[in-house]
């Protein structure tokens, strides 16, 4: 992989290898940056290893080598949105963002400023009392966003979050995210299949091989103006689109997934 220049890196991934006990193995030697700041896709075909490396990440798997470099030697506060909202269905929109802040011991009066400012941050300051079964599917998503907000995370890590939405709402939320990260300054790792939203979003690409996954191409995306409507429709897009689809095609064409 050829490293694109930038900001000096938030975590480094070096010759990380993981298995699993089925015998299947997800990454063989995963090479990875991730810089402070940046908006950072994971692209490539199902079953590459993708949502493995934001497990690993995330603390919630070891690898089986290789290792997880840290800037400053510790792990920085991360927050995980993954692909199904995961609410409780019993709580109400406040309880469910609550949840992280409760399990480290905060009231619900400590942690109430916190709440109501990451359901602020979303769009659903006015749905608190809410419970998930009135909710559309675009709103649950949002609320395990603000749940994942309210730890105020260095690191975002997002696992297709926006994959099951109608395209309407997926848009949206895509530019909503985009929002968000410009107010907060936080940096995102975002897992997709889709080359669209990859490059509406990211200022980096990165494609994965087929299973076993490392990486085998590193798109830089920065167009050079805002990232509105008109930047869909723009030549830099569909050149940068092109560029995400061919490296794709060509991990493809390696054959099945084994």
């Amino acid at each position: 992989m050829i490293s694109q220049p930038g900001p000096s890196p938030l975590l480094t991934l070096r010759g990380v290898d993981k298995s699993f006990p089925n015998g299947v193995t997800a990454l063989a030697g995963l090479d990875l940056e991730v810089r402070e700041g940046e908006f950072l896709s994971l692209l490539g075909p199902s079953g590459c290893g993708k949502s493995t490396a934001l497990r690993l990440i995330a603390g919630l798997a070891a690898p089986d080598a290789g290792q997880i470099d840290w800037r400053g030697g510790e792990r920085p506060e991360i927050g995980f949105v993954f692909q199904d909202a995961t609410l409780m269905p019993w709580a109400s929109v406040f309880e469910n963002v609550w949840l992280p802040l409760r399990l480290r011991g905060q009231s619900r009066d400590e942690a109430a400023p916190r709440i109501l400012d990451a359901l602020g941050r979303v769009g659903l300051g006015d749905f608190a009392k809410a419970f998930p079964r009135e909710l559309s599917g675009g709103m649950k998503m949002r609320v395990s966003i603000a749940r994942a907000l309210v730890l105020r995370p260095a690191l975002l890590l997002m696992d297709e979050p926006f994959a099951a939405l109608d395209e309407i709402t997926r848009l949206r939320l895509n530019r909503d995210l985009l929002a968000l990260q410009a107010d907060l300054g936080a940096t995102i790792l975002f897992v997709t299949h889709s080359v669209y939203e990859s490059v509406y979003l990211s200022s980096r690409i990165v494609v994965f091989s087929q299973r076993p996954g490392r990486i085998v191409e590193d798109i830089a995306v920065a167009p050079p103006g805002p990232r509105d409507e008109e930047f869909r429709v723009s030549a830099f897009y569909v050149e940068r689109c092109r560029a995400a689809s061919h490296a794709l095609e060509a991990v493809m064409s390696e054959g099945v997934a084994s």
